[in-house]
This record gives C-alpha cells, sequence and structure tokens, in this order.
C-alpha cells in the first residue's frame, strides 16, 4: 500500500488556522490582508525568513515562528489574501495601552508593516485574567461607551469591542479569560477573531452591489419599454430583438463583474453566522450583545448582496423570456410568409399546368393543320376516278381521324418521356 497523493494536504486542512495556546495576560495583534497574486512569492520569502525550521505536516500555506522572546507569530494563506497574528507575552497593561513602550513589540510590527497587500482588518486583542483586569484597562481606553458591545461566550468568558477603527488603525477587542480552560480560550478567542474578519470579507461586496442597483434600475426600465414596444408591434422585430441582445449583454457584464464578489461575499457570510453559532453569546445588562450587533448591521447588508444577485438573475431571466417570445413571433411571421409564398407557388403551378394543356391542345390542332394540308398535296397530285369522291370531301373526312391520332401520340410520347404522372 501507498499513500494517496492528496492524504496529507487532505489531513492538513483540518487542522488550518489554529492557534498556540496563549497565557493570561497576553496582547494578541491580528492583520488580514488582501494580497495580489504577484506579491504572494514577496510575502512568502518574508515570512520564510522568520519562520520556524519545522513547518506543520500538511500545511503548505501556514507558517509560523518566533520574532523575538517575547513575541511569536503564525501566518496562513487563505484563497483572497492572508492573516498575520502576532502574540506578545509577558506583556503588561501599560505596554498594550502604549507599544511603543515595548521595544520588541515595535521591532515586530515593523516587520509586519513591510508585508505586501491591502489591509482589511486589523486588530489589537488584550486577553486579561478576569473582568475586573480587563475592566481596568477599559477606564484607560478610549472605547465608545455608547455602542461598547459585550457578550459572555464559551462558558464565562466575556468580550468587549466597540468595533471601530482607532487612529492608530487597530481595532481593539478585550476579553477576560475568567479561568477559562487555555484550550477553550484560544478557541474561542479565534472564533471572536474570525467572526469579524469574515464579517469585513463580506462587507466588501456591500458597496459593490450598491453600486450595481443604477445599472439594474436602468437594465428594468430598458426592459419595460422592450415589452411594451413588443406588445404594440410598432417597431421591426429584427431592431427589438438587436436592442434585447444589447440588454442581454449588459445584464451579463454585470453578472460577470459582480459574480466573484457576490458568491465570495455570501460564502463568508455563511461563515460568520456559523461562528455567531458555535461562540453561543449572551448578552450583558446593559450592553448591546454580539448577537444583536451582528443581526442590527450585518444581516442587513448581506441581505442587500443577496437581493442583488437575485435581482440580476431574475433581469437577466425575464430578458431571455422576452426574447424567446419574441423569436417565436418571428418564426411564427416567417413560417406564415413561407405558407403564403408557398400557396402563390401552388397557383403559378396551377396556372401553367392549365396553359400547359391549353397549349397542349392548340399544338395538336396545330399539327393536324399542317398533317392536313400535307395530305392535300398529296391528293392533289392523284387525278380524280369518276365516280370517285373528290380530294376536298376525303380531306374532310380526315379532320377527326387525324385530329384524334395527332392528340393520341402526343400523350404517349409525353408519358414516355416524362413518367406516368404526367
Amino acid at each position: 500500500m501507498r499513500d494517496h497523493e492528496l492524504r496529507r494536504p487532505a489531513v492538513g486542512e483540518m487542522h488550518l488556522r489554529r492557534w498556540p495556546l496563549v497565557p493570561v495576560p497576553c496582547h494578541i495583534i491580528q492583520w488580514v490582508l488582501a494580497v495580489d497574486e504577484d506579491e504572494r512569492a514577496e510575502e512568502l520569502a518574508l515570512v520564510e525568513a522568520r519562520a520556524a525550521a519545522k513547518e506543520l505536516v500538511g500545511n503548505p500555506s501556514h507558517r509560523e515562528g518566533r520574532i523575538s522572546p517575547s513575541v511569536a507569530f503564525t501566518w496562513e494563506r487563505q484563497s483572497e489574501g492572508s492573516s498575520l497574528t502576532l502574540f506578545v507575552a509577558p506583556c503588561t497593561e501599560d505596554a498594550f495601552l502604549d507599544p511603543s513602550s515595548d521595544p520588541e513589540l515595535i521591532a515586530a510590527m515593523d516587520w509586519a508593516q513591510d508585508l505586501p497587500g491591502q489591509i482589511v482588518r486589523s486588530t489589537r486583542v488584550w486577553v486579561g485574567e478576569d473582568d475586573a483586569a480587563v475592566q481596568r484597562v477599559l477606564d484607560r481606553h478610549a472605547l465608545n461607551r455608547d455602542e461598547l458591545v459585550s457578550s459572555i461566550i464559551g462558558g464565562g468568558i466575556r468580550m468587549w469591542s466597540d468595533f471601530r477603527i482607532m487612529p492608530d488603525g487597530f481595532g481593539r477587542l478585550l476579553v477576560a479569560a475568567n479561568g477559562a480552560d487555555p484550550r477553550d480560550l484560544v478557541r474561542q478567542i479565534q472564533r471572536l477573531q474570525e467572526l469579524g474578519n469574515y464579517r469585513n470579507k463580506a462587507l466588501i461586496g456591500l458597496p459593490v452591489a450598491r453600486e450595481c442597483w443604477p445599472l439594474l434600475d436602468q437594465a428594468e426600465a430598458r426592459l419595460r419599454d422592450l415589452a411594451d414596444r413588443i406588445a404594440s408591434a410598432a417597431t421591426r422585430d429584427d431592431n427589438l430583438l438587436q436592442e434585447l441582445s444589447a440588454l442581454a449583454l449588459d445584464l451579463a457584464s454585470v453578472s460577470t463583474a459582480t459574480s466573484f464578489r457576490m458568491d465570495a461575499t455570501l460564502a463568508y457570510a455563511q461563515i460568520v453566522e456559523e461562528r455567531l453559532e458555535q461562540l453561543d453569546s449572551r448578552s450583558v445588562t446593559g450592553f448591546a450583545s454580539l448577537t444583536d450587533f451582528t443581526q442590527r448591521r450585518f444581516r442587513p447588508a448581506m441581505n442587500t448582496c443577496r437581493a442583488t444577485v437575485t435581482r440580476i438573475e431574475r433581469l437577466a431571466q425575464r430578458t431571455q423570456q422576452l426574447a424567446s417570445l419574441l423569436r417565436v413571433r418571428i418564426e411564427t411571421n416567417i413560417e406564415n410568409q413561407n405558407g403564403e409564398l408557398l400557396r402563390k407557388m401552388e397557383r403559378s403551378s396551377s396556372m401553367q399546368a392549365r396553359l400547359q394543356q391549353l397549349v397542349e391542345g392548340l399544338s395538336a390542332v396545330a399539327l393536324s393543320y399542317y398533317l392536313l394540308g400535307l395530305l392535300k398535296y398529296l391528293l392533289n397530285a392523284v387525278p380524280e376516278e369518276g365516280g370517285g369522291i373528290d380530294h376536298e370531301h376525303l380531306i374532310g373526312l380526315l379532320v377527326i381521324p387525324v385530329v384524334a391520332g395527332v392528340w393520341i401520340t402526343m400523350r404517349v410520347l409525353k408519358k414516355r418521356l416524362l413518367g406516368p404522372d404526367h
């Protein structure tokens, strides 16, 4: 037996996105980046220069290492970019509030800033021992108290955040461990981060969806106008079909330009819902809960994206249906024209047949006349005998037999040449 070539990558996929155990207290810094394909090699080279010599088996898109004695990192390549996470421990509350007081952290952040890519989300997370420890940091931090979200997740773990971007470009997330098992703690923090990361990735599709609506409004107006003109039959069908084809191409262009972003948005939205369910958050009196925050702001945005996808599909379907109806009408008109043409050709053939029969009759008469003339000349060369019939009477008696013989001869020859059906 031998291993399937995809066995280890498949098993490794099940272990991606796992964080190391974090001590308490701890300062976590994470960036989610959108990286272009031509920047991938540069990013990987910078990360591998800091990565540990031993790589995770089966995880080619995962790297981890240590930048300094107090700063470790994990890096993960994703379909649309990558994520970089720094773990700073030990770390004091003062160092979290003022990172410039920690030279090792400053050096690590300077290295991280050199990585290529555009920031989709960046967050600084403080993990305190209990609610009281987090409250001390909260009292010294400029979080928006009116929009502060706080929930209890995974047992006794509690989180705080206003989900705002601070002047330093980072959001803030405060977490109180409250004696939770270290493995449960790191899983819940990672789920919290994934909830926010995928939420931001999903929301990137909202501006794209909003930009589509004016184009879709114009397309719908054009479709209504074309439907009215098709019903009134005041415009040539070929012109209407050409305009419908142009509308279908415009809708296809909009669909092509937005389909990837919309598909990714809906996929990320599904992950957000799953992470929210896994966190099983419970509200805290006096604070907005994590579920309420998501329902109030995120889900309406996703409904807009879903509505955009549905509207594009329906407009394309209605355009196709209208084009099909117009094609049926054009084909029906062509069939009617062909039927009328066949009827005209049938009448023409009938007239030609009758004319041919008339010509044949006249031809028989003409041939009989010339044949009788030849017989007359022949009889004139023979002298008349007394008591017999004169030549004029004889010619008169031969008229009917000659005409009949000529007509019968022509019919026989016609059947032999053209067949019995003619």
